[in-house]
């Protein structure tokens, strides 16, 4: 063998050797999903039982679980219910797709394909479905989502076709429209509809564009869709006119040509000449009203300056103040929009109407709060350069840190806090660039038990 040869074996062998390792790390992947499963029921299980021995009514036991579940696995409190959810179909009811996830035949994702697929079936009809499947035999070996997205359709239908029918007349009630940020300044406005509006509409859009470019529009099909969608949607050639648009940015952006970019309130970063514009109205929608409310951060810290109010609710001065500096809601690793201005300790127990003590926290969050053993409390650190200091402790004492998003203009190094007995450290965060934006977002730390 010559020494071509002998280096090409070598990298086949190390190859293979890449796959075996790959495929041997998916595998403790699903059986580590499959473990979490097991550790969220058994929380919820212990949390039920305190809570009924506090003397909750049935319909409130199981409050907070899925925001401790979580803030453990570093999610979203929406889709810490959603694990929570997974986990109780998987460990009570369908033991073969546990079984399956626990052996790497599924993986997190299509278990959860197989539970969304079974939830209008009760208990009883979904482990005969689970059992029917048994995805731990290898029934879905070399299958792609669509097919165990229609095998599991088909045995429910088979199983109580009645509920399935019940189910898809009840998606018509799901029906809503959401708006979230695209690249470039631009967004994405989804509309989630019965299959016949959606067609509908389309169709609508379809025929207008076609005909509009038959007839010399040098617009993209593409193009004249989008504009006719927002002109038949507001009533208005180019969209709306006369709403308020709140951006945030610096002295030096808008007067001094600075390229310090700016932040617009619902959507988030944006360049710092498409703000100018937008101000200057000659945005988008030249038509557009504008109008400036100045906003000014303490010099070192980034910390807008605050303004008090002895009444119980947040007037709309301060409303709009902390959702300035908030920008979405405040619990760790949830981005949801701002619904519920909060007082951080409630007013009921002397808490202050302030900007201190304010927080935007989205309903869920908010209700979250609010269960038993939760608590939440500003940190007044006059030795630490930061921001608004936003302290929540879940019922085992594990303490989770956040700070509102740095304001245009502000530079701060990356901070981490953490609790070393009674006291709490800043930490400086290094690594790369992309490792600090990663961090600007929001400083929340990983579970530290509070000590006493």
């Amino acid at each position: 063998m010559d020494g071509n040869q002998s280096a090409r074996t070598q990298a086949a062998v190390d190859a293979a050797a890449i796959i075996d390792e790959l495929r041997a790390l998916e595998d403790r992947k699903s059986a580590i999903a499959a473990r979490q499963a097991r550790l969220g029921v058994a929380l919820d299980l212990v949390r039920r039982r305190e809570q009924a021995a506090l003397g909750l009514p049935p319909d409130q036991l199981g409050a907070g679980v899925g925001a401790e579940v979580a803030l453990a696995r570093r999610e979203s409190p929406a889709n810490g219910s959603r694990l929570l959810g997974l986990a109780r179909a998987l460990v009570t009811e369908m033991p073969h797709t546990l079984a399956a996830l626990d052996t790497g035949l599924l993986n997190e994702w299509r278990a959860t394909l197989l539970v969304r697929e079974t939830a209008c079936l009760d208990s009883a009809d979904r482990a005969a479905v689970d059992e029917e499947l048994a995805a731990d035999t290898g029934t879905f070996d070399g299958a792609g989502d669509r097919a165990i997205i229609s095998a599991a359709k088909a045995a429910a239908y088979r199983h109580d076709p009645r509920s399935v029918t019940q189910r898809a007349a009840h998606a018509e009630t799901e029906r809503s429209v959401s708006l979230r940020p695209a690249p470039d300044t631009m967004c994405y406005l989804t509309a989630l509809l019965p299959v016949a509006a959606g067609v509908a509409a389309y169709a609508a859009l379809t025929r207008h564009a076609d005909t509009a470019r038959a007839t010399g529009d040098t617009r993209s099909r593409g193009q004249v869709m989008a504009d006719a969608l927002v002109e038949r949607v507001t009533g208005t050639p180019g969209g709306i006119t006369g709403i308020e648009v709140q951006l945030v940015m610096t002295d030096r952006t808008l007067l001094a040509g600075d390229s310090e970019p700016a932040r617009l309130a619902g959507y988030g970063v944006v360049p710092a000449g498409w703000a100018r514009k937008l101000v200057a109205g000659k945005g988008d929608n030249p038509g557009l009203k504008t109008w400036i409310r100045r906003l000014y951060t303490a010099p070192g810290t980034g910390e807008l300056i605050g303004m008090d109010s002895r009444a119980r609710l947040f007037p709309a001065g301060l409303r709009r103040f902390i959702e300035a500096r908030d920008n979405t809601c405040r619990t760790p690793y949830c981005d949801a929009p701002i619904r519920h201005l909060d007082h951080i300790v409630p007013w009921y127990r002397g808490g202050e109407t302030t900007a201190a003590n304010g927080a935007g926290l989205c309903e869920a969050c908010n209700h979250t709060k609010e269960a038993p053993g939760w608590t939440a409390r500003p940190v007044n650190r006059t030795d630490f350069a930061i921001r608004h200091i936003l302290e929540l402790t879940t019922p085992t004492g594990h303490a989770y840190f956040s700070v509102p998003p740095p304001l245009p203009g502000v530079r701060l190094k990356p901070r981490l806090l953490i609790r070393e007995g009674q006291t709490l450290v800043l930490r400086g965060v290094p690594g790369s660039l992309s490792r600090r934006k990663q961090l600007k977002r929001r400083i929340a730390t990983d579970a530290v038990p509070r000590a006493g």
